[in-house]
């Protein structure tokens, strides 16, 4: 029996985390299995009971406790978005102090398909350990969709360039289990 493939979406405290949902479902369409995972912060972005309506799942943002079942199938692909400044220079250094950042440092570990969609500030995007941690990302196979050049209104691309470019990632399909 054919399964779908699971995709992990982890988003980070950016307004564009409020529009999740439409990322969901467009993934939903796809064929993909979603879980999504937050950072502490992210959580307060979304709309954890529309998410879990549509996804069947709890959003995941913290470590399980000892004891706990795993409550995450394997990933077979990751989108991080959108991502912030803080969750990407953590992941590229390693700093798996929230469960987000760990997963991902985890996954990466892996070899897992991973597409990271940085939403920052204009200030920040200029920050010399953000532009060292974009190229040890995509160092590690990270595909990045970002455009430093963008203006502020245009900087986050919308859910379905972010599914194009995942399918550009993985292929046309998501992966069968």
């Amino acid at each position: 029996m054919d399964r779908r493939a699971v995709l992990y979406v982890v988003a980070c405290a950016a307004p564009a985390t409020a529009g999740l949902a439409r990322l969901v479902m467009l993934a939903q369409q796809d064929g993909w299995q979603v879980h999504v995972v937050a950072t502490p912060m992210g959580t307060r972005f979304l709309d954890a009971v529309e998410i879990e309506h549509l996804t069947g799942d709890r959003v995941h943002s913290a470590y399980r406790m000892p004891g706990e079942p795993k409550g995450l199938p394997p990933a077979d692909a990751v989108v991080v978005a959108p991502a912030t400044f803080n969750t990407i220079n953590k992941w590229a250094a390693g700093i798996a102090d929230t469960f987000a950042v760990g997963l991902l440092c985890e996954v990466t570990g892996f070899g897992v398909p991973i597409l990271a969609v940085p939403l920052l500030k204009e200030a920040l995007a200029r920050h010399p350990a953000f532009s060292r941690s974009m190229e040890t990302l995509r160092e590690i196979g990270v595909r990045v969709l970002f455009d430093p050049d963008a203006s502020a209104h245009a900087r986050m691309p919308s859910w379905e360039s972010v599914m194009q470019e995942l399918r550009s990632v993985v292929g046309d399909q998501p992966p069968q289990r």
